[in-house]
């Protein structure tokens, strides 16, 4: 199996698996029956029943929805339900990048990297993979932190690859993260101005200001300024949240979600959710909404799901409105 089959069969997996958990949008402004048939196509991939899938997915395509393509791009290039193809994979990529789907530039760039269906070409790698970063892509921002950090196609910079792996990792990208660490232990591309930050706010913290604690859970959390550290992201984003900061009870609530330096506890989760949601945080309120729909430490209620991704699409929000139509039928 070719490197292209590896990853972009993990990808295919993850990203459905992000769509389902998360609500893809790019059907909105289509008619009900597309939606389901999104969903239905997205299940019939993690049942692994391609067939199905590309019968599904086929008719979504030509009629313009982004997510559709990007997975025919991956079904092409993977041999997934069709024959492997992939001029017709960088057909569907192209389609999709045409609306700015940041998966399909990472796909896209992935291509131009490899040479795979297009001619290799390290400058169109680069420009797709930034285009797909700049949407706030994890795996885009990664592959810029290693392309920069190796210098293999553009100049070696470590400040820019440690940039690239710090956003990444502020997303949950565990390889990004643990990068981050190694990058600090070795003084690579360390910014002495986030140092300087990092001992700001600890000095704030220890003294009880709020905020300063929260970015301190921040910073531990994702590396910045200081060594990556799980324990101690948690240990300040509670005393924050334990003070009522919104923020620090989203990122507490999360923590409990995702089993970040603590095992994953649901109840615990919605109960620094709600505390976030109540100061009107519209992620805190999404979250509590898919964690009704899906019944995660609680009851299974698709009212409250409906009322709090109201509330959500209300706070700005873009994914509730989406999610909230889904449990009205």
């Amino acid at each position: 199996m070719n490197d292209i089959s590896l990853f972009n069969q993990s990808a295919l997996l993850l990203t459905i698996t992000l769509l389902l958990v998360f609500s893809s949008t790019s059907a909105q402004g289509y008619y009900p029956q597309s939606q389901l048939d999104l969903k239905s196509a997205e299940e019939a991939i993690l049942r692994e029943d391609y067939k199905t899938a590309h019968k599904l997915l086929l008719p979504l395509g030509e009629m313009g929805i982004a997510s559709a393509q990007n997975y025919l791009g991956l079904m092409y290039a993977n041999g997934k339900g069709v024959i492997q193809d992939d001029q017709e994979a960088i057909k569907w990529y192209r389609l999709a990048v045409e609306q700015g789907f940041a998966d399909a530039q990472y796909n896209l760039g992935w291509m131009y990297e490899n040479g795979q269906g297009v001619i290799q070409n390290d400058k169109e790698a680069v420009k797709w993979y930034r285009l797909a970063a700049g949407q706030e892509d994890a795996y885009a921002q990664s592959k810029l932190g290693w392309i920069y950090f190796f210098g293999t196609r553009v100049p070696k910079d470590f400040e820019e690859a440690f940039k690239w792996f710090q956003l990444a990792a502020e997303q949950g990208h565990a390889e990004a993260r643990h990068k981050l660490i190694l990058m600090y232990q070795n003084g690579q591309g360390i910014l002495q101005a986030d140092k300087d930050k990092a001992k700001r706010d600890q000095l704030a913290a220890e003294q009880g200001n709020v905020k300063a604690q929260y970015n301190l859970g921040v910073r531990y959390a994702n590396g910045k300024g200081v060594i990556q550290n799980d324990k101690e992201a948690v240990k300040w984003t509670r005393l924050s949240a334990e003070q009522g900061f919104a923020k620090a009870q989203f990122n507490l609530g999360r923590m409990y979600h995702e089993g970040q330096g603590v095992p994953p506890d649901f109840k615990k989760a919605v109960k620094w959710y709600r505390l976030a949601a109540e100061q009107g945080d519209a992620v805190a309120q999404f979250n509590l909404g898919w964690i009704y729909e899906q019944g995660r430490g609680v009851l299974q209620d698709y009212v409250l799901a409906h009322m709090w991704w109201n509330l959500a699409g209300s706070n700005g929000e873009k994914n509730a409105m989406h999610s909230r139509k889904l449990v009205e039928k």
